[in-house]
């Protein structure tokens, strides 16, 4: 079965940090490019960062950039997927997914197959 459990979010103030996880197990999600979504309320879903799957390149939207860092770790069973946010801003606020496919291109466009559940994360400013 194929699983992309995020955690980690919470309540933080502005400036504060968070740090997402996400594990994904149920398939060999190691050879699959992944990424992190975010949707607050009234809004669209927008690409918030990617990381090619051996973890050696990643691509972040010009909102986060520069306060956010995605990274990734290729366990045997379990790939674990990580979103370190500093310098928290209240526009930060809405669910945040984790998600994978087979072709960086597919993040990248939001043309995913696997999707999490989301995590909330609220910053109050």
């Amino acid at each position: 079965q194929m699983q992309l459990v995020e955690s980690g979010g919470g309540l933080v103030q502005a400036g504060g940090s968070l740090r997402l996880s996400c594990a994904a197990s149920g398939r060999t999600f190691s050879s699959y490019a992944m990424g992190w979504f975010r949707q607050a309320p009234g809004k669209e879903r927008e690409f918030v960062a990617a990381i090619t799957w051996s973890g050696t390149g990643t691509y972040y939207a010009d909102s986060v950039k520069g306060r956010f860092t995605i990274s990734r770790d290729n366990a045997k069973n379990t790939v674990y997927l990580y979103l370190e946010m500093n310098s928290l801003r209240p526009e930060d606020t809405a669910v945040y997914s984790c998600a994978a496919s087979d072709l960086l291109g597919g993040v990248l466009s939001s043309n995913v197959a696997y999707w999490g559940q989301g995590t909330q994360v609220t910053v109050s400013s």
